[in-house]
C-alpha cells in the first residue's frame, strides 16, 4: 500500500462527513428540496460516496509537503535562507 493511498483513506473519512453534512444542510433547509426529503436524502448519500475518493485522492500529496505554499515565499521558518 502506498503511502498516498494511506492518507487517502484516511481523509476520505472526513472529507466524507463535510460533504455529506453539506449536502443535508442543503436539503434539509430549502423548503422545495425538503419536501422531497425521502428520495434527496439517498442521493446525497449516494454523491458523497462517489466524490469522496477523487478529492481525498487530490488532497493526500498536499497533506505529505510540510510546507505547502509558495517556495519564493519569505515567511516562515526557514526565512533566513
Amino acid at each position: 500500500m502506498s503511502t498516498r493511498f494511506q492518507i487517502a483513506v484516511l481523509l476520505s473519512l472526513m472529507i466524507n462527513a463535510v460533504l455529506f453534512g453539506t449536502g443535508m444542510i442543503i436539503v434539509l433547509t430549502i423548503p422545495d428540496l425538503a419536501k422531497n426529503a425521502k428520495y434527496l436524502i439517498p442521493v446525497v448519500i449516494g454523491c458523497s460516496f462517489m466524490i469522496t475518493p477523487l478529492i481525498a485522492w487530490l488532497l493526500a500529496p498536499r497533506m505529505r509537503n510540510r510546507y505547502w505554499q509558495n517556495r519564493n515565499h519569505k515567511t516562515g521558518p526557514h526565512s533566513l535562507r
